[in-house]
């Protein structure tokens, strides 16, 4: 049986040519093209990282029975394997796909407001928050249990593919994603005398969650992945691995370690 997929793809007309060039051969091979009120055996995104992340939330209600495939057209795919010449591959990849997938831990965000509203929400990178005016401060608790008060720029909480993001420009460590972990760390956290932080990464298991009580959040910013807010009055946040997990199609997966060192190293020059 020929798999169902659901095609996403950016404006940008190298995209927009991708997308009708697939699309046309998909129809070629009769593999149904379904849109988006119909749950897909795969969801394939065209562009660059920022149009996978906005695929992932677009379709969040299909993540656990969709597999993703991403092709690049952007500046940075660390989560796109295929090019842009490579969609005849792409199109075998489909027609002879196994059930196996590559799968990826996902962020539980859940922000609670002062009206008593919940937000909840999937994050595939991370979850951070910062002030836009003076320092932000924040009371931690891992496990319910009271670890600091934050006094800074803000904090970020990623997953382990979101560890080469955000998290690493604020000195966080890379992390594998087969760790069912997640990690936080500081932006610019006061440290004196007076006040007093870690001001150092933490990385908690799945079974342990980060919350974060901060105060006068009417100047700060909000963001899950690409999706920002300001203006909220929040009472706390809570952050924990989620029961979910993001399904990459395994016919053609680079390893993690391959993406790291392709994004910051680059291929090392033979002497």
């Amino acid at each position: 049986m020929k798999p169902t997929v659901l095609i996403y793809s950016n404006t940008k007309p190298q995209s927009q040519s991708i997308k009708t060039e697939l699309t046309n051969k998909l129809n070629k091979h009769q593999i149904e093209i379904v849109d988006e009120r119909e749950q897909p055996d795969f969801i394939i995104s065209i562009g660059g990282d920022g149009t996978f992340l906005s695929a992932f939330h677009h379709f969040e209600q299909y993540i656990e029975h969709s597999r993703f495939v991403g092709i690049h057209t952007g500046h940075l795919g660390f989560y796109t394997d295929w090019l842009s010449d490579e969609v005849d591959a792409v199109v075998d990849g489909l027609l002879n796909a196994s059930d196996q997938s590559v799968s990826y831990p996902l962020l539980n965000v859940e922000i609670y407001l002062e009206d008593g509203r919940c937000k909840k929400m999937l994050a595939l990178n991370e979850f951070s928050i910062r002030s836009t005016m003076g320092t932000m401060v924040s009371d931690v608790y891992i496990k319910d249990h009271f670890f600091e008060t934050f006094r800074g720029d803000g904090i970020s909480i990623s997953t382990p593919t979101g560890s080469t993001g955000l998290n690493k420009s604020l000195g966080g460590a890379v992390i594998h994603p087969r760790l069912d972990a997640i990690q936080m760390t500081e932006m610019a956290s006061i440290n004196n005398r007076v006040y007093r932080t870690l001001s150092s990464p933490i990385i908690i298991p799945s079974d342990e969650w980060f919350t974060l009580k901060p105060e006068n959040t009417q100047s700060a910013i909000l963001s899950v992945d690409n999706q920002s807010w300001l203006n909220y009055e929040v009472s706390k946040v809570t952050c924990q691995v989620a029961k979910q997990r993001i399904h990459f199609a395994s016919f053609k997966h680079t390893h993690f370690w391959d993406r790291v060192e392709n994004a910051f190293i680059g291929r090392k020059q033979s002497l």
